[in-house]
């Protein structure tokens, strides 16, 4: 029976945020524990009244302080490269290869110097758990993917699949060919194209290859990847034993319906989170 495009999509969800999704503070303090000791090594220059002198002497006898320097910055990099009227230079961090004064005009110049003699800051150890929690606000687009691959992952689970036994996460095509023998040059390029699947779940007459996404917002990246996966299911299609199954959502959807629909109606095996919650998965792997 075909499927109403339009009530299947109206069952698309806002988020699937969970609670750690928008700050992991675990990672965050992880992060801050590791420079504990020389974090608040540092704490002794805030309020100092000869803040370069005392900086230079602790790089000396602490050299190992200078890798925190970058996050002071909010920079993740164990280089920094600057540019003034005397041309470019890289600052290295990861150990103290520089000289002490080259350090010490980068504290000045970046204005560090100032941020911990003039009291701006109460103590180090917050300062950085502050910077770190908004560097890992930044990766919330990456954890908003792996929500549904991980969401997708638990339905597999569900429908009684054993990961690495008869399913598989993160399967390059020319895996799948050697480990089951199939031709998949149909959607290759003839070998040219080295494509990933989020997961492979395999039965006893058929190999399921897996996409899956999660789009809160629009955007013309839709468009194409609904053209795309039309054209991926097209090409699957014409490969015996195969099938190219799509687990999709999200209201960013709204803004790229027509070319959703445009896949929806040729594409047999596109579904969305109600889908699986109503055992799809139980329906369609077999």
């Amino acid at each position: 029976m075909k499927r109403d495009f339009t009530k299947w999509l109206s069952t698309f969800r806002d988020s699937i945020a969970t609670y750690s999704y928008y700050v992991d503070f675990e990672k965050v303090y992880g992060n801050v524990e590791n420079i504990k000791i020389e974090l608040n090594i540092l704490n002794s220059l805030i309020g100092s009244k000869n803040i370069k002198a005392d900086f230079e002497k602790i790089l000396q006898k602490y050299p190992e302080t200078v890798k925190c320097i970058p996050i002071l910055l909010a920079v993740r990099n164990t280089e920094i490269a600057v540019s003034d009227e005397n041309g470019s230079k890289v600052f290295e961090f990861t150990k103290s290869i520089q000289t002490v004064s080259d350090y010490s005009t980068f504290m000045e110049k970046s204005g560090l110097f100032d941020l911990l003699q003039n009291h701006l800051i109460g103590n180090l150890l917050d300062y950085v758990t502050g910077v770190e929690t908004g560097l890992d606000s930044n990766g919330r687009k990456n954890r908003g993917g792996h929500l549904m691959e991980d969401l997708v992952e638990s339905y597999i689970q569900k429908a009684g699949f054993v990961k690495d036994k008869n399913y598989f996460k993160e399967m390059y095509i020319h895996e799948i060919s050697e480990k089951w023998k199939v031709d998949l040059s149909a959607i290759s390029n003839q070998g040219k194209m080295e494509k990933r699947f989020d997961y492979v779940v395999k039965t006893e007459n058929q190999i399921y290859v897996i996409e899956t996404n999660f789009y809160g917002s629009g955007g013309s990246k839709l468009n194409e990847t609904a053209r795309s996966y039309k054209t991926l299911a097209q090409e699957v299609a014409t490969i015996d034993g195969v099938t190219f199954v799509w687990f999709t959502d999200g209201n960013g959807w709204t803004s790229a319906r027509h070319n959703l629909e445009e896949t929806f109606d040729v594409m047999e095996h596109i579904y969305c989170i109600q889908d699986m919650e109503y055992g799809v998965m139980e329906k369609v792997f077999i």
